[in-house]
């Protein structure tokens, strides 16, 4: 398991009974997780203490109670800022997580000797995206939601990157990407975390078992003759780790040959010790 272990501004203090009890800066909240399944003792006081809350209803989705927060504040992650900003479907707009990935494109592109450009599709409010332009990467940020790509733009701005080349695209990333294939750009780097489930802008239905492969073939097409490495994340629970080490061996090993490496994510939990899985990850490099 890759372990996401230097934060400083985030906790998993406890989990139990399908929730997590996180610390995000000075604030606690208490969120679901699928992945918690047992139900050990809530002994930690911050349990009943905490400043929000969020609740699944029988009838699908959910909503905060005890809403003791201000509208976003900040956290950070060595020298990245995001805002936090708690939304309806009981997300943050940060996968603390995903922090193992950063570091391992960090380390890669510092390391690599030469300019480097990053292609990050599904990217969400740009955890990856400010990554890998802090690291002196020039960066291509895809996302369908275009509120999501100005909250990218934000956490850009206060983890001081708006200088930074940086290409800030509102699009679905299969058109964008079949665009720059005609375009002939390609890409030395690939960073994806695609949705388990989603639906296209002309109503087309996106199901991760079945879209990923052929995705992943349309999106190999804008890798650069030396490309220095992909990151496939998934959440969608079941999908073994395995399968993305084997996708990118198939299309990606097969014509530049280096290595894959696949494994879980996960969040170290202070009160028992022990890790939270978070999803998969596989990851190619060149070396």
């Amino acid at each position: 398991m890759w372990l996401s272990d230097e934060w400083k501004d985030y906790e998993v203090i406890d989990t139990s009974s399908g929730e997590k009890l996180e610390r995000w800066g000075k604030y606690i909240l208490v969120r679901p997780d699928p992945q918690v399944i047992w139900s050990t003792p809530k002994n930690h006081p911050l349990w009943r203490k905490y400043d929000a809350k969020y609740s699944r209803s029988n009838t699908g989705g959910g909503k905060w109670s005890n809403l003791h927060l201000p509208e976003q504040w900040q956290v950070r992650y060595k020298e990245l800022t995001f805002n936090v900003k708690p939304m309806n479907f009981k997300h943050t707009g940060v996968f603390p997580e995903q922090a193992a990935n950063w570091d391992f494109a960090m380390e890669k592109i510092r390391g690599a000797g030469r300019p480097i450009s990053v292609l990050n599709l599904f990217a969400y409010t740009g955890g990856a995206t400010i990554a890998c332009a802090a690291a002196g990467a020039s960066v291509c940020h895809v996302d369908a939601a275009k509120g999501m790509v100005a909250w990218a733009k934000e956490n850009a701005r206060s983890s001081g990157l708006e200088e930074k080349p940086i290409r800030w695209i509102v699009d679905d990333c299969g058109k964008f990407v079949e665009r720059e294939i005609r375009r002939g750009r390609r890409y030395d780097a690939i960073i994806m975390d695609p949705p388990s489930y989603g639906r296209g802008p002309s109503g087309e239905i996106w199901k991760l078992e079945d879209n990923l492969y052929p995705f992943v073939e349309l999106v190999s097409k804008v890798l650069s003759d030396d490309p220095l490495f992909v990151i496939i994340n998934s959440y969608t629970t079941g999908l073994a780790p395995s399968v993305l080490g084997y996708i990118l061996d198939t299309l990606v090993s097969k014509k530049y040959g280096g290595k894959t490496r696949c494994d879980e994510l996960g969040l170290p939990v202070t009160n028992t010790g022990l890790a939270l899985p978070c999803g998969s990850t596989g990851r190619w490099t060149r070396d």
